[in-house]
């Protein structure tokens, strides 16, 4: 199976704007059109029309002088409305910033009102038109004295005065690549979950499914399904994990499975059902097992500031596993530590990553016979996600340096 590492959280703008789709699209009974009079630049307070939609939008919009009101339409994305209005679609963040009441940047909706500073649409109109597919020229430094065009400047990282995001610690990006142990085997998970499996797809000749594809499931009517049910697809990553202090691999801690995407059910047939990729981080393949899909909860980040070096270690755990095996990890990728709620761990506690040290402190020409001291130094701060009764999954939220299986967690 092909894995698109491109898609991975370490990526800073580009990986988040290729899935901020506005997902509710089909759920919203009262799908809110757009009026043509806000489809220019206008001024003034205007009321939202009543919609579905995941967050507390505002009943009425005050639009400054110089901004435009778009209402969201299906299928639109904060990456597409850059692209639309400000004529690049890497300065999404700019939108973002001036709706703050949208909490996650992958969800907007069918009727959701949305501000747009639209002072630099006249700067891309300015940009000659070109055959679609032509790729822009992009200088090689952005520091431009005198700027041609949108398209060839970096996104404006700057936030509005008075108006602070808070960072999030875990959000759904990282819950539709969330990988975590099965003690009893990925199987027997399965059945615990009432897991379907993926059956069939709408063109065979495609191996690795993305987001807007169609597959059919092995359960309809007969599972009990409806048109707008939602599951997560599971994949089997590692067979039989051992701990890295098990070298000779005689005690197996189960099986790793990662969660990849999400689907939703639009038609149910008596024994089956068709079903939509609403959003995938990793490609989807003919037989993965999909099972019920919970909305994830964002935690939000809150770093510790009493860290030290040598830091005290107590009730220490080891990084038993990295996604997707690598050797060596680091911020914003997720890790399996081999401690879980029978340890006392829960979802939002924030751990530290250490890795131990030793060093001389006698001279001697003989390396065997030198005194040694020990001492602890810290790798980063990783945050827990997900908990087991004996394993937990954790999100690296800040490091130092690369982290590798093995290295120590500490609360």
């Amino acid at each position: 199976m092909v894995s698109h590492k491109w898609l991975r959280p370490l990526a800073v703008a580009p990986w988040l704007t290729a899935f901020s789709i506005g997902l509710a699209a089909q759920d919203s009974p009262k799908p809110a059109a757009a009026p043509a009079a806000l489809e220019a630049p206008s001024a003034g307070v205007v009321k939202i029309a009543e919609h579905q939609s995941r967050w507390a939008y505002p009943q009425e919009v005050n639009v400054p002088d110089g901004t435009r009101l778009h209402i969201v339409q299906k299928g639109d994305t904060f990456w597409g409305l850059a692209g639309r209005f400000l004529g690049n679609a890497y300065a999404w963040p700019q939108i973002w910033e001036l709706n703050q009441w949208v909490k996650d940047a992958h969800w907007i909706y069918p009727g959701d009102p949305i501000l747009i500073d639209a002072s630099k649409k006249a700067i891309a109109n300015e940009v000659p038109e070109t055959a679609p597919g032509t790729p822009v020229a992009r200088p090689e430094s952005p520091d431009l004295t005198v700027p041609k065009d949108v398209t060839q400047l970096p996104p404006d990282r700057r936030r509005p005065e008075g108006k602070q995001r808070e960072e999030q610690g875990f959000g759904f990006q990282d819950f539709i690549q969330l990988p975590y142990l099965a003690p009893k085997g990925a199987d027997a998970l399965f059945r615990e979950l009432g897991a379907l499996r993926i059956t069939g797809i709408k063109y065979p000749e495609r191996h690795n499914l993305m987001d807007g594809e169609v597959v059919y499931l092995n359960g309809g009517q007969d599972k009990g399904l409806k048109a707008g049910d939602k599951f997560v697809v599971l994949q089997v990553r590692s067979k039989s994990l051992y701990h890295p202090s098990d070298t000779h691999k005689r005690h197996s801690l189960g099986d790793v499975v990662q969660q990849v995407g999400v689907i939703r059910v639009n038609t149910v047939l008596p024994k089956g059902s068709v079903a939509v990729i609403e959003r995938s981080m990793d490609a989807i393949s003919l037989g993965d097992h999909v099972a019920p899909f919970t909305e994830p909860a964002t935690i939000p980040l809150k770093l510790r500031t009493d860290l030290t070096e040598p830091m005290p270690i107590k009730d220490f755990g080891t990084i038993i596993y990295a996604r997707d095996q690598h050797l060596h990890t680091g911020q914003g990728e997720l890790i399996i530590i081999d401690k879980g709620s029978a340890d006392g761990i829960q979802v939002g506690d924030m751990m530290v990553a250490l890795r131990r040290r030793s060093f001389p402190v006698t001279e001697s020409r003989v390396e065997s016979s030198e005194a040694m001291e020990k001492t602890n130094y810290v790798l980063g701060q990783v945050l827990v996600v997900r908990t087991g009764e004996t394993t937990s999954t954790c999100r690296i939220v800040r490091g130092s340096e690369e982290i590798v299986i093995g290295d120590l967690i500490t609360r």
